[in-house]
């Protein structure tokens, strides 16, 4: 590690601060883009489709979340018609979660409007700043997992 203790310190402040400022305007943003789609669930129907299906425990333990949380979220998606559950093919006795078309298309309408909000704030960034911040991105979530084990691995770095 280089810096002074202090300089680190006053770092970390910023990084929280920023970090702050991202996530509640995510909240907001995802509230516009879609009205009935708060950003938690917009996530889990996210990973529930990047994953091509899930069960919701794994939910639970992806996003560090409590397994009533999910039950509530996902029951939020279904009412929406959002997802549906079909049985796992290898035990029938576990439910698998899965988008609707209409959960499919939802995602594909609000991605392309967050991918181009994205483009518009970062489009003064060069493509050698966008890797970098990707991969500090990458980094830093690789280190919330490494500090809880009961998170699976990510499959989502192309």
């Amino acid at each position: 590690m280089t810096g002074t203790p202090r300089a680190r310190e006053d770092s970390l402040d910023v990084i929280q601060r920023e970090l702050t400022a991202f996530a509640r305007r995510a909240r907001a943003t995802a509230a516009q883009l879609h009205p009935d789609l708060p950003l938690v669930p917009y996530t889990l129907l996210a990973h529930i489709e990047h994953r091509r299906g899930c069960r919701a425990a794994d939910l639970a333990t992806h996003f560090m979340l409590d397994k009533s949380t999910v039950s509530r979220q996902v029951a939020a998606l279904e009412k929406l018609s959002l997802i549906e559950r079909h049985p796992d093919p290898d035990d029938h006795r576990i439910q698998v979660l899965h988008p609707t078309a209409a959960g499919s298309q939802v995602l594909a309408s609000t991605q392309a409007s967050r991918r181009a909000a994205y483009r518009e704030r970062l489009g003064e960034w060069t493509s050698d700043d966008l890797t970098r911040f990707a991969d500090y991105l990458l980094r830093y979530n690789s280190a919330a997992k490494s500090a809880n084990p009961r998170l699976p691995p990510d499959q989502h770095r192309p």
